[in-house]
């Protein structure tokens, strides 16, 4: 099989107990190969993974939801790559910052706000508006952060007048057929996160702490969605899902597929690129801090889904990122073999 080292790579992680469980699928044109190994849960108690279990998907929260909304308005012209924060945000006060540098990860922003994790909704929202500032890496280099996407997800509020995530169910999963996604899942459906001296164990609750408080108001986390939802995502970016009303055009999807920021730092629109090593083609790439990650290359019409729930029973995991990243360049030397006859 063309991807057989990846799936053996993949099924490592919890034969070597990295993961107490993984769900996966690989999509090879039309052919969809998916697994589910392992335990839902280990503490309080061992609980077997099944199929179709809730995943907290962390950050593709972003790729699935935010971005594609954000893409949506850009193709109705109610937005602009060059659309200042400020002039939907008015409470953050830097003129300088554009949707393009929010989607890219080149704002800059940088701060610390005190007792962040105990402030209501609404402090939180003010503080991260007012009391973050736009630093010496702005335009010049990606630095990773939730709060652009947190901004997206409020601009996009700011123009539909409603809160972001009843919108991506709107606009996204709905269309898409994503019908067992959700931001409010059943939660003996959902996969058991961290076990946290604080909170418990965090089950059907969105893991992220900024999320949990900002509730429906973050599009930076909390949706949850079963593995084959996410392939239906995955075949929709790939132009092999066809919907009555996608939630944006293929031209937007192909789109995907470049580096969108000015000095050439290797980040798409929302996306982050791996490239094919031998004819340097790049393939969409996103990952989720719970444990998720998503790869995509419209060319070849293949694609990697990896949902684990490498966080339980403790967040602190470093080897995972390890092989995740070893699992990544994997499927992409297997994908450069030659399709099977």
């Amino acid at each position: 099989m063309r991807f057989e080292q990846t799936i053996r790579q993949i099924e490592a992680l919890v034969d070597e107990g990295i993961v107490p469980g993984v769900s996966y699928a690989i999509i090879e044109g039309p052919e969809v190969m998916t697994n589910v190994i392992g335990q839902a849960e280990l503490v309080p108690q061992k609980v077997p993974l099944k199929a179709d279990q809730l995943y907290d998907l962390a950050s593709l929260t972003k790729v699935i939801g935010t971005t594609t909304i954000i893409l949506r308005l850009l193709e109705k012209g109610r937005l602009s790559l060059r659309t200042k924060v400020h002039s939907l945000l008015p409470a953050f006060k830097d003129r300088r910052v554009t949707v393009l540098h929010l989607l890219t990860h080149t704002s800059g922003l940088t701060g610390y706000i005190p007792n962040r994790n105990q402030l209501s909704a609404a402090e939180l929202k003010t503080a991260l508006l007012t009391q973050l500032t736009v630093g010496p890496n702005f335009g010049e280099k990606v630095v990773y952060t939730d709060i652009g996407m947190l901004y997206l997800g409020w601009m996009i509020e700011a123009i539909y007048q409603k809160p972001i995530q009843d919108l991506i169910q709107e606009l996204v999963l709905t269309p898409l057929g994503m019908q067992a996604s959700t931001f409010n899942p059943d939660k003996s459906l959902a996969v058991p996160t961290e076990l946290s001296a604080e909170r418990g164990l965090i089950q059907g609750t969105v893991h992220d702490p900024k999320s949990a408080i900002l509730q429906n108001h973050s599009g930076a986390a909390g949706l949850f969605a079963p593995l084959k939802d996410v392939v239906r995502f995955a075949q929709f970016q790939l132009g092999q899902l066809k919907v009555e009303q996608p939630p944006i055009s293929q031209a937007s999807v192909k789109s995907l597929y470049r580096d969108w920021t000015p000095k050439h730092l290797g980040r798409s629109l929302g996306w982050d690129l791996r490239f094919e090593p031998q004819e340097h083609q790049p393939l969409i790439y996103h990952t989720g801090f719970t444990g998720t990650f998503m790869l995509l290359d419209r060319k070849r019409q293949t694609g990697l889904i990896v949902l684990s729930n490498r966080i339980h029973p403790t967040a602190d995991n470093p080897v995972f990122l390890e092989r995740r990243d070893a699992i990544v360049a994997q499927f992409l030397a297997d994908n450069h073999l030659e399709t099977k006859a």
